[in-house]
């Protein structure tokens, strides 16, 4: 039998297992989406909470769309050139059957496109915590869909889609490294060296308005990125996915606690920002690598990722460049940091027999990774300014600086996050006297 060839009694079959499993993971990176917004808005200032919010719901309608217009048919239809995909029957979803499978899997092309889907709606929405406080809502809109069409479609084909370049090339990447993690913290870069710096940034306290908030995104987050990353292997029939679940809690634990000893070596504190932003660092230098590597590669994975990024998210303030929510420093860092690692770490004895130095496979994977990483970094990044050039030109980014300063929720939004009408503090006097009980202070104890 010729090499690659498969008998029909061994074509693969649909799978209910695994079907109904990829959908539960669909539903977990769609929360992730949600989730992400909520740590966004918590982290900004109460007068751009709303904003923050928005910008991250408005993807899951935009990307959508053009997702099933032509983005799926970009990102995973016929290879062109290695650079662009093209399928005339993924085009608007309409000539795919209802169990027709995708290609040498056991789970139905619509299933593997609405998973594929969350991925590309959160990428853009990751981008936008790099811009809180600052950009119009509608410059914002154009920019998701313009960037997801010219930047997120192809760069998925280039690494996941047959033909790619970099999935020919052999780059590693489980679960979206380089293809979201990387190109959208190069993206964020690209775009804030364009439209500038917060008005106040250096000069004004910018805290977080609800470090609750921040910590109920990383949650969602976390609970999330399960489907994210063990999802990614498309079913459950030999173990690579739990290996990589394993994986994803083990790496994000270690980052957590990497970030909280270099916070209170550094700064003094174990604070709840430092541990939110530690555990997203570790899911995301796990999401390329925790398919290659052995549960203690993981903790080395996540204390190394929490470690770097904990000292990444500080070249904001040497640099001058105002990423506003750390994007840069947390998903391009840890984005770079996890893909590279793959080339020390890599096992040969889970998704692939790929080795990495550390296990006997010399440079080689490192190579690749280099490649793979500096390839979409420098591609997104060159992408995503001329983007944003074009559109400030176009209709200007940037809301005007008195809007900024009063805040954008009101200006864009015309709401605002919280309602502190009735909470007390009015001029309503009571029409008799209040009993003796009310008005006497309350002995408070020592």
């Amino acid at each position: 039998m010729p090499p690659g060839t498969t008998l029909a009694a061994d074509a693969p079959t649909l799978s209910a297992a695994n079907t109904g499993f990829m959908l539960i993971c669909s539903a977990l990176v769609m929360i992730m989406t949600p989730g992400l917004a909520f740590f966004y808005g918590g982290m900004v200032r109460v007068k751009s909470a709303l904003n923050m919010l928005m910008m991250s719901f408005i993807s899951l309608g935009i990307v959508t769309i053009l997702w099933v217009l032509y983005g799926f048919s970009v990102a995973f239809g016929s290879d062109h050139g290695g650079v662009l995909g093209w399928n005339g029957d993924f085009v608007g979803l309409s000539g795919i059957g209802l169990t027709q499978l995708w290609d040498g899997y056991t789970i139905p092309i619509y299933v593997f496109a609405v998973f594929q889907l969350m991925f590309a709606i959160i990428t853009p929405a990751l981008i936008s915590g790099a811009l809180a406080d600052r950009v119009k809502f509608t410059a914002w809109a154009l920019f998701i869909a313009l960037w997801a069409t010219l930047v997120y479609f192809p760069v998925a084909h280039w690494v996941w889609g047959a033909g790619g370049w970099a999935y020919d090339l052999g780059v590693i990447d489980f679960a979206g490294g380089t293809a979201v993690h990387i190109n959208a913290g190069a993206a964020a870069l690209g775009v804030i060296l364009v439209i500038g710096k917060r008005v106040g940034f250096k000069k004004d306290p910018m805290r977080p308005h609800s470090l609750p908030l921040v910590m109920l995104g990383a949650g969602l987050l976390w609970f999330g990125w399960f489907g994210f990353n063990a999802g990614s292997w498309l079913g459950n029939d030999d173990g690579v996915g739990a290996v990589m679940f394993v994986n994803t809690q083990v790496a994000t634990a270690a980052a957590m606690l990497a970030w909280l000893v270099y916070e209170k070596i550094r700064h003094g504190a174990f604070t709840t920002l430092g541990a939110a932003s530690g555990a997203v660092a570790g899911l995301v230098a796990i999401t390329p690598s925790g398919g290659a590597i052995s549960p203690l590669g993981a903790i080395a994975v996540g204390a190394i990722a929490g470690l770097v990024c904990a000292m990444a998210v500080g070249l904001k303030y040497r640099l001058g460049y105002d990423d506003s929510l750390d994007v840069v420093g947390v998903h391009l860092v840890g984005g770079v940091v996890g893909s590279l690692l793959i080339g020390l770490f890599a096992t040969g004895g889970v998704q692939s027999d790929a080795k990495g130095l550390f296990y006997g496979g010399g440079l080689d994977q490192l190579g690749k990774q280099a490649a793979g990483v500096f390839g979409v970094l420098a591609y997104s990044l060159a992408a995503s300014a001329v983007l944003a050039f074009l559109i400030d030109k176009a209709m200007g980014m940037r809301v005007p600086e008195d809007d900024e300063v009063s805040g954008i929720d009101q200006v864009q939004h015309a709401e605002t996050a919280y309602d502190f009408s009735g909470a007390g503090g009015g001029t309503v006097r009571p029409t008799s006297p209040a009993p003796a009980h009310e008005t006497a202070p309350r002995k408070v104890d020592a």
